[in-house]
């Protein structure tokens, strides 16, 4: 029997992806291989970074209409519910229910997302100052799905929820451009990420004083308060590259030319730019944590997200005859490892899961 999944896709953003909404739009285009989708949105302008796939249009995730949601998803008939996410209401729902838990970042690291209304930035703090609020979500799910052994072993050490906890991993896009291994990289560094303060931007920032000619690349969107901070700390003027955001073409672009991504930080869910690199033969450098431990599988370049000098080691190493070839090698290899087609099994394994134990329920 094909399975109808209903996918929810309010958190695709209208302009550019994140990483929570390039996960969802990926595994629901994957998923719609194998079976019958149907996407929940929130804002119809979303459809541009969706698959061209049934969809009906509720309240936005972040609204008081998220308590009440499963009476109105009860009447779309579906086999089973997925979410990216943990929050999706569950009060009165008739139907099997997957939530995601990506990580448990914001217990360490209580900053809410900016992005986020002021009143849910302080409901997101008051949540993250203990567990319980999180178990009651996560038992009220049928099957808990996330992205990695590495939270999944978090999960189950904090005791997170009494239902199966499934991996459904993330990947790199399909069809991502190898780099030629025949032209030398040009000694630039690129940073994808947020700039929030577990991300240790800063760190990469001060290692530029010890990586003369070479230049570091910050991709991502930032305020100008943000930019000031770390321009402060650049050890001199051109070191530091800032782009406000990159369209994927430019990013794939700078990747083709780039020495190495660079990523040190202290806490991660997953870390895709570190795959994404590796499926464009890119070298990575990243700090020595349990999550690109196992993300990397040893293709990676592993450092003290404490040292500046340590960073700027590892970067330097890669001027070494035949390092950059291999280190770049081995991430294509380890790479090719993830797929959205493993993903999307994952998924319906998982579904198939909810299916029945919501039947036992």
């Amino acid at each position: 029997m094909t399975l109808r999944i209903a996918m929810d896709a309010r958190f695709t953003r209208t302009d550019h992806h994140d990483g929570i909404s390039r996960y969802g739009a990926s595994l629901i285009h994957a998923v719609s291989r194998h079976a019958e989708v149907l996407m929940l949105i929130s804002d119809e302008r979303q459809l541009a970074l969706l698959p061209d796939l049934p969809w009906v249009q509720i309240n936005s995730p972040l609204s008081p209409a998220e308590l009440l949601v499963a009476l109105r998803v009860n009447r779309l008939g579906a086999d089973v519910v997925v979410s990216p996410m943990q929050t999706m209401g569950s009060w009165g729902r008739k139907y099997p229910l997957i939530l995601t838990l990506h990580d448990l970042i914001y217990y360490s690291n209580p900053t809410p997302p900016g992005f986020l209304p002021l009143p849910v930035r302080a409901l997101w703090r008051l949540y993250h100052l203990a567990y319980w609020p999180q178990r009651l979500l996560l038992n009220r799910a049928d099957v808990v799905a996330t992205i990695s052994d590495t939270t999944r072993s978090l999960m189950a050490r904090r005791r997170l929820t009494k239902r199966p906890v499934r991996i459904v991993g993330n990947a790199p896009q399909p069809g991502t451009p190898v780099r030629s291994a025949a032209e030398p990289p040009e000694k630039t560094l690129l940073y994808m990420g947020s700039f929030m303060p577990y991300k240790n931007v800063e760190t990469a920032v001060r290692a530029m004083a010890h990586l003369p000619g070479y230049t570091l690349h910050l991709l991502s969107r930032i305020s100008p308060a943000r930019r000031s901070e770390l321009e402060a700390l650049a050890p001199a003027e051109g070191s530091l590259v800032f782009h406000d955001g990159v369209t994927d073409a430019e990013y794939a672009e700078l990747l083709r030319s780039a020495t190495a991504l660079v990523t040190l930080s202290r806490a991660e869910g997953y870390g895709l730019p570190m795959i994404e690199a590796m499926a464009a033969g890119t070298p990575v450098v990243a700090s020595d944590i349990p999550i690109f431990r196992e993300v990397s599988g040893g293709a990676a370049l592993l450092t003290d997200p404490d040292s500046p000098e340590a960073f700027a080691k590892a970067v330097l190493s890669l001027e070494e005859p035949g390092r950059w070839a291999r280190v770049s090698d081995a991430g294509l290899r380890r790479a090719a490892e993830y797929s959205w087609e493993t993903s999307a099994l994952q998924l319906l394994a998982a579904a198939e899961e909810a299916v029945r134990l919501h039947g036992t329920r």
